[in-house]
């Protein structure tokens, strides 16, 4: 069985993206339209990684991101956050909250795949 990721993106183009290219790598992905969804879609459950949008509406990446800090099945699950932003603040803040990595859109395929291939060994 191939390792298990969530996309979590209130854009359904960027999830579709992320899945596919997941997807064509072996991986078996969830998805998830915010924070608050993702945390439904996870419950009882758990992933080998979590990449997910900052920007979304109902609950942003940063709270999903502390919210599954708090929880001890996530504690060590890697987190990676994924923004249009390159502002150093937003960086920290994301540490802060929990990520592992960041992820500044747009990426390509290859990023996407190489990335989680660091924080995913296989």
């Amino acid at each position: 069985m191939g390792k298990s990721i969530i996309s979590i993106d209130d854009s359904s183009t960027m999830r579709r993206m992320v899945a596919f290219t997941l997807k064509g790598a072996g991986y078996d992905v969830l998805e998830a339209s915010d924070g608050a969804e993702a945390l439904k879609v996870l419950k009882g459950r758990t992933v080998d990684l979590v990449i997910s949008d900052i920007n979304m509406p109902n609950m942003d990446g940063l709270e999903l991101t502390r919210q599954l800090r708090s929880q001890s099945a996530f504690s060590r699950t890697p987190i990676l956050l994924l923004t249009t932003e390159s502002d150093p603040s937003k960086k920290a803040e994301g540490r802060a909250a929990g990520a592992t990595g960041w992820i500044v859109k747009p990426f390509s395929q290859d990023q996407l795949l190489a990335i989680v291939g660091k924080v995913l060994p296989s």
